[in-house]
């Protein structure tokens, strides 16, 4: 009785008062893939490393069924990043084949299975396990007694162990936020932006209020007025063809049939959120109509069919797909709205709104296929489709994760914004930084903050606009307040500029910044913003980290070094470095001005000999 009284009594006390804590170099809060690399990045610094998860398993959204990686241009990001997409593409070559059918649809490692991102993430830690340790079912909740704080330093914090209830308290020189939510950050103070900046605040295409379409222009309604709404959540889910594999869902439990009904007239109709729509007439839709009663499919042009008319597919290896939200579609598998109190909720309503989340995904699949208010032809080619079986076999096949897009945005030294990620001028590149940690390259993406509205034919919110490849700065990921903790997932940026940032393999390479800038941290008894950037960039670049991207010079490259220290540096402001072609004069006067050298014209030497020459003479 009175050990059972003193346990009570020690579950009770704050934070600060609890058992020695467990001391590490570096604490990670977080077991997503910005985490994960964090920690790889410190332990090959010599550094140990904690990572503490909620769930039960590591690896975030690529093991939740992101399986294909969103980058638009391949070799922008590299690193650590590159080093888990190689892996990809050496499991499927290993385990069927360099010319199989899965090693073609693994698309060099880009594109997999939930599962194998989830061994490909185990292999990449074995080599560290010395160092790394990982502990799953440690839940930790953003209240300040959560975090112990001497002046702007942290030195603990406390956990949950979920399977015992005990608290569990972590020291450690420095920490990293690695959540999808900013808990860690929010918890020990940073400030943070929710929601949508107004356009009037920095000048950003998409911001406020938009409605638009799919490729197309703005619409009535659109006041580019801020707010607090945060873009949907959904699950990316791993659907298959394949008979032997596919499980059809089940109607569930919670079902409300009156949420899915706008989608009957969206398939007679054609309806779709795309430009496409604004050639499409009153009698096109009318032909549709009789057609599909008739027992054909839709004939509107860009209309899609099936169950890809509320879920987006992009093929990966074992006849799979990652099924996302339709961003034609005015319903989907996106819920806004109801996701708007997450970032700063507490574990218990975001659980709440998982299973509701969950729930409302399902009767959309079971809707789709089964419903016979819809056409029995879509039904059919909905029918198609099912939960891969040999995916998620201890949850019923069903991701595990929220895709958590966007929750708070902790406020860093450095602001990103949509201008961080557009050209200068046409052609040219967007703004180079030179205290950049990694290059990256995605469209400002964002999806849709409220449902369907009476009389709109777009979704609040949904946009996407084509950027160029930019560079991070550091000070994104240093954030504002506290001297060693470290933020690569809650990082730094506006909402449109947060909306190209928040992909995995940018996320992946701010999380191997973070970890080695940690490391540089601790060994110069230093604090975050403190840390020598030339250092960290040499760091970065010697561990394949591309921090300015070129077309000609990839991290293989004998001199690739030489190129990303003087390309940060205004050296080469084109997309091509041209090492082998001969130095000509605008360009060696440029050279000269920059590094107060005498370079003379007519000179016998290539781009390359010259530019090697300035670096070592000035570096």
């Amino acid at each position: 009785m009175k050990k059972t009284i003193l346990h009570l009594l020690l579950l009770c006390l704050p934070a600060g008062l609890l058992a020695q804590a467990n001391q590490y170099d570096v604490v990670i809060v977080g077991g997503t893939p910005g985490g994960i690399m964090a920690a790889i990045a410190a332990s090959r610094e010599g550094k140990t490393a904690l990572v503490l998860e909620r769930t039960a398993h590591i690896g975030g959204l690529p093991v939740n069924g992101l399986g294909a990686t969103d980058i638009a241009t391949r070799g922008a990001t590299t690193g650590l990043f590159l080093e888990f997409v190689n892996h990809v593409h050496r499991y499927y070559a290993d385990t069927y084949g360099p010319q199989s059918e899965q090693a073609r649809v693994c698309s060099d490692g880009y594109h997999f299975e939930p599962h194998v991102a989830a061994i490909v993430l185990d292999r990449m830690l074995q080599p560290e396990r010395e160092r790394v340790t990982v502990l799953t079912r440690r839940q930790f909740d953003a209240l300040p007694k959560n975090v112990e704080m001497q002046g702007d330093t942290i030195r603990a914090i406390a956990v949950t162990n979920l399977d015992t209830r005990r608290h569990e308290r972590y020291a450690a020189q420095v920490f990293i936020d690695a959540t999808y939510e900013g808990d860690l950050g929010a918890a020990a103070g940073v400030p943070y932006s929710i929601g949508r900046e107004g356009q009037s605040e920095y000048g950003e295409i998409g911001a406020g209020r938009l409605f638009k379409l799919w490729e197309g222009p703005e619409l009535e309604g659109t006041t580019h007025e801020g707010d607090r709404a945060v873009q949907s959540y959904n699950y990316r889910l791993c659907l298959t063809n394949d008979p032997a594999n596919r499980l059809l869902p089940e109607r569930p439990r919670r079902y409300d049939r009156r949420e899915y009904l706008s989608l009957v007239d969206d398939v007679y109709s054609g309806t779709y959120a795309g430009v496409g729509m604004l050639e499409v007439t009153p009698a096109m839709q009318a032909e549709n109509r009789r057609h599909i009663e008739a027992g054909g499919a839709t004939q509107i042009p860009g209309d899609p069919w099936g169950i890809a008319k509320i879920t987006n597919m992009v093929d990966l290896p074992n006849h799979k797909t990652d099924a996302n939200n339709q961003h034609l579609a005015l319903i989907s598998t996106d819920l806004p709205e109801e996701n708007w109190r997450w970032p700063e909720a507490d574990w218990r309503w975001r659980d709440r709104f998982a299973q509701r989340l969950r729930d409302y995904t399902l009767g959309l699949l079971w809707f789709a296929q089964n419903d016979e208010a819809l056409p029995a032809a879509f039904r059919q080619a909905a029918r198609e489709w099912g939960l891969a079986k040999d995916e998620y076999a201890d949850n019923g096949h069903f991701p595990r994760q929220v895709y958590v897009r966007e929750g708070r945005r902790l406020h860093g030294l450095h602001r990103f914004t949509a201008n961080d990620a557009l050209p200068v001028a046409e052609g040219q590149r967007p703004p180079v930084y030179a205290n950049s940690v990694t290059a990256s390259h995605y469209a400002l993406d964002s999806h849709a903050v409220r449902k369907r509205e009476p009389g709109k034919i777009a979704l609040d919110g949904f946009f996407s606009y084509p950027s160029a490849v930019y560079t991070v700065p550091y000070g994104v990921i240093v954030p504002q307040g506290v001297d060693n903790l470290l933020i690569p997932v809650p990082a730094s940026a506006t909402h449109v500029g947060f909306s190209t940032l928040r992909m995995e393999p940018c996320w992946m390479a701010l999380g191997q910044a973070a970890g080695t800038a940690a490391s540089l941290a601790i060994d110069g008894g230093k604090t975050v913003p403190e840390v020598p950037v030339d250092e960290l960039q040499r760091k970065l670049v010697d561990d394949g980290a591309t921090l300015v991207y070129y077309k000609d010079v990839p991290p293989t490259h004998p001199d690739f070094a030489v190129v990303q220290h003087m390309g940060l540096r205004g050296y080469l402001p084109e997309w091509e470095a041209r090492l082998d072609q001969p130095l000509d004069p605008a360009t060696a006067a440029r050279w000269s001005e920059l590094s107060g050298l005498r370079i003379d014209h007519p000179i016998d030497k290539t781009r390359g000999d010259v530019l090697q020459a300035i670096y070592e003479l000035t570096r």
